[in-house]
């Protein structure tokens, strides 16, 4: 029996093992960083902060800045303006090593020839940590994990899921202030996605730790962030919570990047009509409610950009808008319909459970849901 099993066994025993204590969570603020890789700004100006025990992400599209933010506050890239500052302390001229945080990567990063045990173990080793001290992190990390069983396993032995969970139960015992995760579950297939997403909000929730999440996946972002911070193009775009991002986004591009399907843009001008106010877009006109007709009026506009949510858009012979159905996706009790404009533009449709619909039908659709206007010319939401 090897000195791995034997201590594996040891650790199979039915003693309970005591729960990891909760972490020292600290703030991390980003005051006016930009970053420049020769002519090219991967971020330009950013303010954002992850409070105390917050679980904050960092959401985007590939290059737009997010993987960035993570390394300038790890330490591995130096920023060219702007300070960041980790529990309130200024880190712009502070070594990676003594920040007190840990990241988790896209890639698992295991060592394969070392055991699970010895993974988790290596940078309690490094650092000098006493043996006795590891003998009593390691297990506890190991069990909150559900790691117990593969401890004595080497990487190349363990699923997707399970290698994830070593590369998290490595950055935990070294008890970081800060955790910055970078895309950890593209890698898993959809179903370990769900579950992961799950244990790392559990985790969260037990151990009090602040994390910044980096993911281009809206559905990660909207299930487990308490605020989200969405950018383009090196740019922030928006910092709220979940629901105030979906429900009032702060621009266009907000708007049609978070949710499932994403939000619906048409443009189109403004006209009166028998004494009522609408829009004349490529599908049709759609008459305005009293309360936003105010606003456009007061706001004294031509032309707007016109945004619904894809369940806000009902099939229906009174429907003033007409559109081709190109795609039908049954989604249990929903159905998910692309429609396609005479402008040749796609428009989403969800939730018209009670309707059979063909691809090539021609539909007409009404608004039934809330409305959501934005500036043609700079993008931004009027309110």
């Amino acid at each position: 029996m090897g000195p791995d099993q034997a201590l594996q066994e040891v650790e199979l025993d039915n003693t309970p093992i005591p729960p990891v204590p909760r972490v020292e969570a600290s703030s991390v603020e980003l005051e006016g960083v930009s970053k420049a890789f020769g002519d090219v700004t991967a971020l330009h100006e950013v303010t954002l902060d992850a409070r105390p025990g917050e679980f904050l992400v960092l959401l985007g599209p590939s290059g737009c800045g997010k993987s960035t933010v993570l390394r300038l506050i790890a330490g591995l890239e130096a920023p060219t303006a702007g300070t960041i500052r980790i529990g309130g302390a200024a880190m712009n001229r502070v070594v990676t090593k003594d920040r007190d945080v840990a990241m988790v990567f896209q890639s698992y990063a295991l060592y394969p020839h070392l055991s699970v045990r010895k993974n988790i173990e290596f940078p309690l080793r490094s650092r000098g940590v006493p043996r006795d001290d590891i003998k009593d992190i390691v297990p506890r990390v190991a069990e909150s994990l559900q790691l117990t069983p593969f401890l004595g396993r080497k990487p190349a032995a363990l699923s997707g899921g399970q290698r994830q969970r070593v590369a998290l139960a490595r950055a935990l015992v070294r008890r970081p202030k800060v955790f910055l995760m970078d895309e950890p579950l593209s890698n898993l297939d959809a179903q370990l996605r769900v579950e992961m997403r799950a244990e790392l909000v559990e985790l969260h929730r037990q151990l009090g730790i602040t994390i910044l999440y980096v993911t281009h996946d809206q559905i990660e972002a909207m299930t487990m962030g308490q605020r989200i911070a969405v950018l383009k193009d090196g740019v922030l775009q928006q910092l709220d919570t979940p629901e105030s991002v979906r429900d009032t986004p702060a621009n266009a591009f907000v708007a049609s990047f978070v949710g499932s399907p994403p939000m619906n843009i048409l443009s189109g001008t403004l006209s009166e009509s028998e004494g009522q106010l609408g829009v004349e877009t490529v599908a049709g006109r759609v008459a305005l409610p009293a309360s936003d007709a105010a606003l456009v009026r007061r706001l004294s506009l031509e032309s707007v950009l016109l945004g619904v949510r894809p369940e806000d858009l009902c099939v229906g012979r009174d429907g003033a808008l007409t559109a081709t159905v190109s795609l039908v996706e049954s989604m249990g009790r929903l159905q998910h319909v692309t429609c396609r404009l005479a402008d040749g533009r796609l428009i989403s449709v969800q939730g018209a459970e009670h309707v059979n619909l063909d691809v090539g039908d021609q539909i007409a659709l009404s608004v039934c849901g809330p409305l959501h206007f934005f500036d043609p010319v700079n993008q931004l939401r009027l309110s």
